[in-house]
């Protein structure tokens, strides 16, 4: 059993704290609350040509929660360049848990039968709050963050949180915001996780036909063209 109960978790992040650790091996967790926070707006995607080009042409075959053990693993991974991570053992069981809770999901970016990156998070009332993405092929993780942007959209959720500006999330729309600017729109977009009068969002929207705004109950395949026209017509 793991130290870090979900229900923890799922309490602090509604008040914008998450848990990180010093290493893979860590045995000891500690709690953030950054003072200037990360986000990216859901209507300011940047989407390059290169990326349009890459995302239009299903250079990857993207899928949604097919592997979320794998991809989690993945972002844990030591890598030439970044010997170490911040999800240790504990984060990642917990995150697993989320996972069959319904909380916690993921984007795999597939070449063929291979797993080549990806990304995953949490996602409560509408708020979802990106944990890690990884590459192990060109493009890979910028793919998933446009298919994520995508289908938060389409699924009604108002908040991505990125917790820490780095010049990549930069350079694909991420803004960095103060602490009380961050709170008042997690608040806003908890609405309905905690009582209010918000809605929560719906990561399988996209995959149920919600973005052609009908009323469908089975799956419908989604390419990377739709999600281009998707970003296209929100940016």
């Amino acid at each position: 059993m793991t130290a870090l109960d979900p229900r923890t978790v799922l309490g602090a992040y509604s008040i914008g704290v998450f848990p990180m650790a010093d290493a893979r091996d860590a045995a000891e967790i500690y709690w953030v609350e950054p003072k200037r926070r990360a986000v990216l707006p859901l209507d300011g995607f940047h989407l390059s040509r290169s990326l349009r080009k890459t995302v239009a042409g299903d250079r990857f075959r993207v899928t949604a929660d097919a592997a979320f053990d794998r991809v989690i693993a993945l972002c844990g991974e030591a890598v030439p360049g970044r010997p170490d991570t911040w999800i240790n053992r504990d984060i990642e069981i917990a995150f697993r848990r989320l996972h069959r809770m319904g909380y916690a999901h993921s984007i795999e970016c597939w070449d063929g039968e291979r797993l080549a990156g990806g990304l995953y998070g949490l996602a409560l009332g509408g708020a979802f709050f990106g944990e890690s993405m990884v590459s192990r092929a060109a493009d890979a993780s910028k793919v998933a963050l446009a298919w994520l942007v995508a289908r938060l959209r389409v699924g009604g959720y108002r908040l991505l949180d990125c917790q820490f500006q780095t010049d990549h999330l930069a350079s694909l729309g991420a803004v960095e915001i103060d602490r009380a600017d961050y709170v008042a729109l997690l608040n806003a977009a908890l609405g309905g996780a905690t009582g209010g009068s918000g809605e929560t969002g719906r990561f399988d929207a996209l995959d149920r036909g919600a973005r052609a705004g009908a009323s469908v109950s089975v799956p419908v395949p989604v390419s990377g063209q739709d999600i281009v026209q998707l970003l296209v017509q929100t940016s």
